[in-house]
C-alpha cells in the first residue's frame, strides 16, 4: 500500500517538470525570474518545497513508530490512590506521555502536509499565470514559427479514429484512456467538471443525464475554452451564455444519438477543453451505472450500460477511474462488482469516493472512510484511493467555490486531524494529478506496441487487396461514392443531348398505345354504327370533345412522365455497359428513384396542352394527298393490329382447329366446344344480315339458344353475347379494312366534300385528325421536356446526391461488398498507423 501511495503522490520536483514541459526554455527563465522576487532562501521555493517533502517522510516515519510503540505498550492500569506528591522543585519540567508525543507527532505532520500542499498551489499559481503568458504569446505569434498540434490532442485524434474503426483481423483498441464509471449519481459529473474546471456537463435532480459514452480531450492552453470534434465553434468557458450553450449542445447531441425505443447510445460524442493548467490526458464518462430500469426507459437499459462499460473497461490498458458515492452505504455500490471483474488485481483502477462531507456528517463511525480509502472495505483493489468533495449539491455553484468549499472542508475535518486520510489522497486537484500521471505511464509503455500490431495488420490488408483486386484503386466508400456522383451526373446530361426526333418519335408510339384503345372501342365503333354522315361527324365530334375535356391531357402528361424514367433508365444501363462495375447498382437505383419521387411534374402545361389538342382535333382540312396516304397507312396499320388481336382472342375462345389436333394430339376443352359450336351459329346470323347491327336482340339470342339446344349443346345467353361481341368486331374490322382499301383513290371526292359519290370516307378524316394531334402532341410534349423538365430532374437529381452524400448510414447501405470494406479499412489502419507514428515521435522529443 504505501508503495502504491507514493506512485500517487505529487512530488514537487514532478509537479513542477510537468507544469513545465509544454513552453519549454523560456517558461523555466520566467519561472526562476519570478521566483527570485520572493524573500526565499538560495535554493528558492523548489529547494524548500523538496525540504518540507523530506520532513513530511520524516514525520510520517515517527508517527509510525510512535504509533506501533503505543500499540507494543499499552499503558498499565491506574494503581490505588496514594497520598499526593510532594510539590517538585521549579526546575524540574513533567515528562510527556507516548500518547501525547503521538498526537504531537501527528499534529506536526498535518501542519507540514498542509504547508506543502499550500506552497505547492502557490507556486503553481505563479506558474500557471506564467504559462498562460507564454502561451499567448505564442499564439500571437512572437516566434514565427509554424503551430503544431499538442501531444494529447495528436493521441485524441488517434483515438477518434479507432472509435470508428470496425476493427477486423482481430486488431484491437488497446491504447489507454481513463474510463470514468460510477453508479448513476454518484458525483461522476462533478469530477470531470473540476478536472476539467468548468460546468460543462447538463445536470438533472435524479435524472439520467448521461446518455452515451463523453470522451473528454483535456489539454493546457491560454484560455479556457471548449470545441466538439465535428464542429469548428469555441465555447468560452469563462462566460456563463457560453457554458449554457455548451451544456444545451452535449444534450442534444446524446438525445440525438439515442435511437428510437433506447434510452442510452454506445456513440461517443468527443469534446476537448483547453485551458491554463489543466492537467493533459483523455477521458471518457460513461453513463451512471443502474439496478433498476424505471419507468420510461427501455427494457434493456441496465444491460446496455453494462455492455458499454465492460467495452470500455476491457482494454487491458485502460485506466478505470471507479467513482463512489461516500453518503450512501458502501453495499448499495454495484459499479465496485464490475470494476472487480474487470480488474481484479487492481493495477489500473483507481478509486474515489465522492461527497465525503456528507460522509463525514451522517456516519456514525468515520472508521468505516478510513476503511474505504484503505482498500479494506470492498472487495475490489485499486492502485490508488482518493477522497473528494465536489461542493455542496447545488448546480448553479462555481467551480472556483466548489474548491474553496473542499479545502476549508478538508482542512478542518477529522479525517486528516486523525490521521484516517492523507494529504496527497484528499481533494480533485491531488486526484486529476495523479490520474494524469498514471495516464501517461501507461500510454509510454503501451503505444509502440499498439503501433506494431497496426502495422501488421495493415500489411494484412494490403495483402489481401494486391491478391483480390490488382488492376483497381484503393478507393474507400466516400471516394466511390464521389465517383458514381459524376457518372450518374453524366448520365443526367446526356438526357439533353437526345434528339428531338427521337423524343417525338417515341411519345408518339407510346402515346398512341395508351389511347387506341380508347379511340377504337369508344369513339370508332359506336360512330361507325351510325346510318349516315353526318351522324358519323356528330357523334365523332361529340365524343372527341369529352375526351378532350375528360381525360387526353391526363394520358399525355403520364405518357411523357414515363418516358423521361424510361430514358433516364436507358441511359444508366447504357453507361454501366461501358464501365463493366456494379457496384454503384444499389446506389443508382436508389438515386434513379429517388430523384423520380421527387420529381412533380408542372401541372400549369396541362390547360395548354388542352388546348393545342382541342384544336388539332377540330381540324378536318386534309390539304394534301400524301396526309391522306398517310392517314390511310396509319388506319389499315391500326385495323390490322386490332383484328390481329380479335383473332387471337377468338382462337382461344374455341380452342385448337382441325389442323392443330390433328398435328399435335390435342383437344377441345368442353368450354371450348361450347364456344366453337356457339361461334359457328353465330357466324351463319352473320352471312345472312351482313349489315348486322353491333347488339343482338333478345329473340336472336333465344333463336341461337335453340339452334344449340337442339344439337344437344347447352349454352348461357351471356356466352352468346360476349362470342357475338368478338365475332362482330372481327366481321366489322374486314369491313373496315376492306372500306380503307377503297378510300386510297378517295382524295378526289374528299376535295369535293363526297358530293355525287357513293364513297365516304369519314373514318379515314378521323384518323387523320387522331393522327395529327399525336404529333402535335408530341411535339409540345418535346419542348417541355427539353426546355423544362429534364432540367428539374437534373436538379432533383444533385439534390439526391448531396442528401446521399450527407449521410454515411445510407452510403454505407447502398455501397457495399468487400472491395468497399476492405479499402475502408486500409484507409483508417494506415490512418491510426500514420498518426500513431507522429505521436510516438513527439512523445520521444517530450521525453
Amino acid at each position: 500500500m504505501a508503495k502504491e501511495e507514493s506512485l500517487l503522490l505529487p512530488q514537487a520536483g514532478r509537479s513542477l517538470a510537468r507544469l513545465a514541459e509544454p513552453s519549454g526554455w523560456l517558461l523555466c527563465l520566467l519561472l526562476l525570474l519570478h521566483v527570485s522576487h520572493y524573500d526565499v532562501p538560495q535554493q528558492g521555493l523548489l529547494g524548500e518545497l523538496i525540504l518540507i517533502q523530506q520532513q513530511i517522510q520524516q514525520h510520517e516515519e515517527e508517527v509510525r513508530r510512535a504509533a506501533a510503540a503505543n500499540i507494543a505498550c499499552p499503558p498499565l492500569p491506574e494503581p490505588a490512590p496514594s497520598p499526593p506528591p510532594k510539590p517538585s522543585p521549579p526546575q524540574q519540567k513533567r515528562k510527556p506521555s507516548d500518547k501525547e508525543k503521538f498526537d504531537q507527532l501527528q499534529e506536526e505532520l498535518l501542519r507540514t502536509q498542509l504547508k506543502y500542499q499550500r506552497m505547492l498551489e502557490r507556486l503553481e499559481k505563479e506558474n500557471k499565470e506564467l504559462r498562460k503568458v507564454v502561451l499567448q504569446k505564442d499564439d500571437k505569434g512572437i516566434h514565427q514559427r509554424k503551430v503544431k498540434k499538442s501531444l494529447i490532442d495528436l493521441y485524441s485524434e488517434v483515438l477518434d479514429i479507432l472509435s470508428d474503426y470496425d476493427a477486423n483481423y482481430n486488431t484491437q483498441d488497446h491504447l489507454p484512456r481513463v474510463v470514468v464509471v460510477g453508479d448513476q449519481s454518484a458525483g461522476k459529473t462533478s469530477v470531470l467538471e473540476m478536472i476539467a474546471q468548468a460546468r460543462i456537463f447538463p445536470r438533472g435532480s435524479g435524472e439520467m443525464m448521461t446518455r452515451s459514452p463523453v470522451k473528454v480531450t483535456l489539454s493546457e492552453g491560454p484560455h479556457h475554452v471548449a470545441m466538439f470534434k465535428d464542429s469548428g465553434r469555441e465555447f468560452d468557458l469563462t462566460k456563463e451564455e457560453d457554458l449554457a450553450a455548451l451544456r444545451h449542445e452535449i444534450e442534444l447531441r446524446m438525445r440525438k444519438s439515442v435511437k428510437a425505443g433506447q434510452t442510452v447510445s454506445c456513440e461517443t460524442i468527443s469534446l476537448s477543453v483547453k485551458g491554463p493548467g489543466i492537467q493533459r490526458m483523455v477521458l471518457v464518462d460513461l453513463p451512471g451505472v443502474i439496478s433498476t430500469v424505471t419507468a420510461g426507459m427501455a427494457a434493456d437499459t441496465k444491460d446496455t450500460i453494462f455492455s458499454i462499460s465492460r467495452a470500455y473497461m476491457q482494454n487491458p490498458n485502460a485506466i478505470i477511474l471507479c467513482i463512489q458515492d461516500g453518503s450512501v452505504d458502501a453495499e448499495r455500490s454495484i459499479v465496485t462488482d464490475l470494476v472487480s471483474q474487470m480488474d481484479p488485481q487492481g493495477k489500473r483502477t483507481i478509486f474515489v469516493l465522492t461527497k465525503v462531507d456528507l460522509a463525514e456528517k451522517n456516519l456514525a463511525s468515520p472508521n468505516r472512510i478510513q476503511q474505504i480509502v484503505e482498500g479494506k472495505l470492498f472487495p475490489m483493489k485499486a492502485l490508488g484511493y482518493f477522497a473528494v468533495v465536489t461542493g455542496k449539491g447545488s448546480s448553479g455553484e462555481s467551480i472556483d467555490s466548489i474548491k474553496d468549499y473542499e479545502e476549508d472542508f478538508f482542512q478542518n475535518s477529522r479525517l486528516l486531524k486523525d490521521g484516517m486520510l492523507k494529504a496527497h489522497q484528499v481533494t480533485t486537484k491531488n486526484l486529476s494529478l495523479a490520474v494524469s500521471d498514471c495516464f501517461w505511464k501507461m500510454v509510454r509503455e503501451s503505444v509502440e506496441q499498439q503501433a506494431d500490431v497496426f502495422k501488421a495488420s495493415r500489411f494484412n490488408l494490403e495483402t489481401e487487396w494486391k491478391n483480390n483486386y490488382p488492376r483497381l484503386r484503393e478507393l474507400d466508400r466516400n471516394e466511390l461514392f464521389e465517383k458514381a456522383k459524376n457518372e450518374i451526373l453524366d448520365e443526367v446530361i446526356s438526357l439533353s443531348q437526345v434528339t428531338p426526333q427521337h423524343w417525338e418519335a417515341i411519345l408518339q408510339k407510346k402515346m398512341w398505345e395508351r389511347v387506341s384503345t380508347h379511340v377504337i372501342e369508344n369513339i370508332y365503333l359506336p360512330a361507325a354504327q351510325t346510318m349516315d354522315s353526318g351522324t358519323f361527324n356528330t357523334t365523332v365530334d361529340i365524343k372527341l370533345k369529352q375526351w378532350t375535356d375528360k381525360q387526353l391531357p391526363y394520358k399525355a402528361l403520364e405518357v411523357a412522365w414515363e418516358t423521361l424514367q424510361e430514358e433516364f433508365a436507358r441511359f444508366m444501363a447504357e453507361y454501366k455497359g461501358k464501365d463493366q462495375d456494379d457496384i454503384f447498382d444499389k446506389l443508382k437505383e436508389a438515386v434513379k428513384d429517388e430523384s423520380i419521387k421527387r420529381h412533380k411534374w408542372n401541372e400549369r402545361a396541362m390547360d395548354s396542352l388542352r388546348v393545342i389538342q382541342h384544336n388539332a382535333l377540330e381540324d378536318r382540312s386534309i390539304t394534301d394527298k400524301p396526309q391522306w396516304d398517310a392517314a390511310i397507312m396509319f388506319m389499315e396499320e391500326t385495323l390490322h393490329s386490332r383484328l390481329k388481336d380479335t383473332d387471337s382472342v377468338i382462337r382461344d375462345m374455341v380452342g385448337p382447329g382441325w389442323t392443330q389436333r390433328w398435328m399435335n394430339w390435342t383437344s377441345r376443352t368442353p368450354d371450348q366446344h361450347v364456344r366453337n359450336e356457339t361461334k359457328n351459329e353465330l357466324e351463319r346470323l352473320l352471312k345472312l344480315h351482313d349489315e348486322h347491327t353491333a347488339y343482338l336482340a333478345n329473340d336472336e339470342v333465344t333463336t341461337v339458344r335453340k339452334n344449340l339446344e337442339a344439337r344437344s349443346v347447352e349454352v348461357d345467353p351471356v356466352l352468346i353475347k360476349d362470342t357475338w361481341h368478338q365475332l362482330y368486331r372481327r366481321h366489322f374490322l374486314q369491313k373496315a379494312l376492306s372500306h380503307c382499301n377503297l378510300c386510297k383513290r378517295g382524295f378526289y371526292y374528299y376535295q369535293r366534300h363526297f358530293v355525287d359519290s357513293e364513297l365516304e370516307c369519314n373514318d379515314v378524316v378521323l384518323f387523320w385528325r387522331i393522327q395529327r394531334m399525336l404529333v402535335i402532341t408530341g411535339n409540345t410534349l418535346r419542348q417541355q421536356l427539353t426546355n423544362t423538365e429534364v432540367r428539374r430532374l437534373e436538379k432533383n437529381v444533385k439534390e439526391v446526391l448531396e442528401d446521399f452524400g450527407e449521410d454515411q448510414e445510407k452510403k454505407t447501405h447502398l455501397i457495399t461488398g468487400r472491395r468497399v470494406q476492405l479499402a475502408e479499412d486500409l484507409k483508417k489502419v494506415r490512418e491510426i498507423q500514420e498518426k500513431l507514428e507522429a505521436f510516438i515521435e513527439a512523445l520521444h522529443k517530450e521525453k
